[in-house]
């Protein structure tokens, strides 16, 4: 079965979102923790969580996703920020226990023009300083397109920070469609080797969810500009080969395609009937 999802809004509430994914014909969801531009978080309504559980055990969810906000940078150069972002991230993953085994995403950052390895090290530092032996979330470096200063666009800027976390049985990886096309690894013409290198350098047991999206931008554009599935420059084929790919096609798929309620329910109709279901 294909555990596919797409974003959804949290602002009418958890259980909310659980009832739009089912309307979509969706097993699973990504959601932001908080404004994803800011630092507001919803107050959490118990009862609504309670619901949503029962919700996701009835329709045998798949694992849920939440995404940091865009805002965090946890390598800047203004060591206020970068307390800021521990600070949400901290706060995010003590909520995250309210839906218990799941996943958090969070991007890595910008260095600022300090360079890679003092912003590794800031990034490692957080994530030691948070990550508890008890959490029951996994948390989730997501690859990155390379624009600016962003770190994370090379499987090895990750593993470096995954080799100093000393919890990595809480650490892993979100691989992003669009992201990694744009920073040069070739998904569409190449996939067995990109996973072969994924592999050899970090390990595809780290690699946790993939963020389904097709790319506004042509290979190696450096560009985070996701594209409708199959309108872009990834294009329908090689995303076929990518939900369908043993060493990918048993993971969680997440759209966070432009589009609406009814065009996410396009997609996930469409990426399902190109789904090869061998069970």
């Amino acid at each position: 079965m294909l555990n596919i999802g797409c974003h959804l809004s949290v602002s009418k509430g958890f259980y909310n979102m659980g009832k739009n994914a089912l309307k979509i014909n969706a097993n699973t969801f990504q959601f932001f923790t908080r404004n994803p531009r800011g630092s507001k978080a919803k107050e959490i309504d118990p009862k609504d969580i309670e619901k949503l559980l029962k919700l996701i055990k009835d329709n045998n969810f798949a694992v849920l996703l939440a995404h940091a906000p865009y805002t965090l940078n946890p390598c800047s150069t203004n060591e206020e920020n970068r307390l800021f972002a521990m600070k949400i991230i901290a706060d995010d993953l003590a909520r995250m226990e309210y839906l218990p085994n799941n996943l958090y995403n969070f991007h890595p950052g910008n260095h600022m023009g300090q360079g890679a390895d003092k912003a590794i090290e800031y990034i490692i530092t957080m994530l030691n300083t948070i990550l508890k032996p008890e959490q029951t979330t996994i948390v989730l470096l997501e690859t990155m397109s390379g624009k600016g200063t962003e770190i994370g666009r090379t499987f090895e800027e990750l593993k470096r920070i995954i080799d100093g976390v000393e919890l990595k049985e809480k650490i892993g990886v979100c691989l992003d469609t669009c992201h990694v096309f744009a920073a040069g690894y070739d998904i569409v013409n190449d996939l067995d080797n990109v996973l072969d290198e994924f592999d050899q350098i970090i390990g595809l047991d780290k690699l946790y969810a993939i963020h389904l999206n097709d790319s506004m931008k042509p290979f190696k554009s450096y560009k985070d500009r996701h594209e409708k599935i199959g309108q872009g420059f990834i294009g329908l084929e090689a995303i076929t080969q990518i939900i369908n790919h043993p060493k990918l096609r048993n993971l969680p798929f997440f759209l966070e395609t432009p589009n609406d309620l009814k065009g996410y329910a396009e997609e996930i109709s469409l990426l399902k009937n190109l789904y090869k279901d061998f069970n």
